[in-house]
């Protein structure tokens, strides 16, 4: 479990609490604490209706997070002289109670993410469009970042605020040892693999205890393989998983999965870090966030990526994995005005220069962002999110979470353990995924 502000996917459902519906409502233990809007919290009972007040369900509980959206609402509050009543719960905790959460009496504006997520929201009501806002902060994103904030009824339903980047991450100072070049085709992929276990190398890092990270390595060869399209249309049910397209994609992964760290259904992400850092690794197809793991600042420094090369030239490189996170308007706020204002300053170059001054990990989704106080990793990775024709969340946000946590992590654990057999396992994942998305 982990803070999914990170570009880190959501917490996955235990066999013992498995979610209920797309939402991620799950049946949650005793004694934890029902989420709720602000007047019905105890923080303030009734001041959600007060027109110089806008109410805000939060999940940013982890510090840095939440000192950075505070100095976001008080900058607003500043400008426009209504105050943001915070409500914030357990990241964890309102992820897992976000359906009930909507359904009853949410805040005006609530904490949410990109893409398919938020359109399951948008399409069953418990949202409301926010087109207005976006005539005005529509020329502060690039189209890709624009797509990803609209439901499936072609009108906004979402504010981003900050992304981050799934790529190959590589230490410079290793290319430039032993001349490697970095690869721009699946050829030259499988070329340098080669190479760097000649040279005493493991390829690739890979770590995936937690279930989760394999989840971005399919992700990142399917859209490669068969496009944007398709990707999107596999993670929210309508593709089949026995399409051979789907085996396509296993199959490229099977020609480079020897090539990957042994052991890695035994290994954290954390771990499998720790070998690109002492240069045992040449590679590890990450989260940005892994940079967190080099301490040290000339490690740091040293640490680059690439997009994850072409395998299919129709597709290219086209597509890139950002998990972005935003806010959404709840389906009836009590005061509409104040939080539409909230929304179109949280819009602004200005709120996420405050917010990524206090997350420096992330970067801004706007592309009128002030990146002048960037680190060139961050530069690298804004310019090439920016430069996207399509922005995908990562499977858990693109497609159901229930269908994810309980089919999805488990099957392609057993697929790094053992590669053969693929036919029958994307079988049962598609028998699995008919009975999950027919559910509530």
């Amino acid at each position: 479990m982990h803070s999914s502000s990170l570009g880190r996917p959501m917490p996955s459902a235990s066999r013992r609490t498995v979610l209920r519906g797309i939402g991620g409502a799950a049946v949650l233990g005793a004694g934890i604490p029902l989420l709720s809007a602000c007047g019905g919290s105890g923080s303030g009972s009734g001041t959600a209706s007060d027109p110089k007040t806008v109410s805000l369900g939060s999940n940013a509980s982890d510090a840095v997070p939440k000192k950075a959206f505070a100095e976001i609402y008080a900058a607003f509050t500043k400008q426009s002289g209504i105050t943001v009543d915070v409500n914030t719960k357990d990241h964890n905790t309102f992820q897992e109670q976000i359906n009930t959460y909507l359904q009853g009496t949410p805040d005006d504006v609530f904490n949410w993410f990109a893409g398919y997520r938020m359109q399951f929201f948008a399409a069953k009501g418990l949202a409301s469009p926010i087109d207005d806002v976006w005539q005005k902060i529509g020329g502060n994103f690039p189209e890709a970042m624009k797509a990803l904030s609209k439901g499936a009824d072609g009108k906004y339903y979402f504010v981003p605020i900050s992304t981050s980047l799934w790529g190959v991450f590589y230490r410079k100072s290793v290319f430039e040892k032993y001349g490697y070049e970095v690869p721009t085709t699946w050829d030259q992929l499988v070329a340098l693999c080669k190479q760097m276990k000649k040279d005493g190398l493991v390829p690739f890092a890979f770590g995936d205890k937690d279930a989760w990270p394999a989840l971005g390595t399919f992700d990142q060869i399917n859209f490669r393989t068969n496009g944007y399209d398709f990707h999107v249309e596999l993670m929210a049910g309508k593709a089949s998983w026995t399409d051979a397209k789907v085996r396509t994609a296993f199959d490229h992964w099977a020609e480079i999965l020897p090539y990957h760290q042994e052991g890695a259904v035994g290994r954290t992400w954390q771990d499998a870090a720790q070998t690109l850092i002492s240069k045992k690794a040449g590679m590890y197809l990450f989260g940005s966030f892994v940079a967190q793991q080099f301490t040290n600042k000339a490690d740091l420094d040293d640490l680059d990526f690439f997009p994850f090369p072409e395998i299919d030239s129709a597709h290219g490189q086209d597509t890139v994995e950002a998990p972005t996170d935003g806010f959404m308007l709840s389906k009836a706020p009590k005061n509409k005005d104040g939080a539409l204002k909230l929304l179109e300053f949280l819009g602004t170059p200005e709120a996420e220069q405050i917010y990524l001054k206090s997350d420096p990990s992330l970067v801004a989704a706007s592309n009128k962002a002030d990146t002048s106080s960037y680190t060139p990793l961050q530069k690298k990775a804004y310019e090439t999110i920016a430069g996207a024709k399509h922005l995908t969340q990562f499977m858990d946000r693109d497609s159901r979470p229930d269908f994810t946590s309980t089919v999805m992590q488990p099957a392609l654990q057993k697929f790094v353990r053992d590669p053969k057999g693929v036919d029958s396992l994307l079988a049962s994942i598609e028998r699995q995924k008919k009975t999950i998305f027919a559910s509530a």
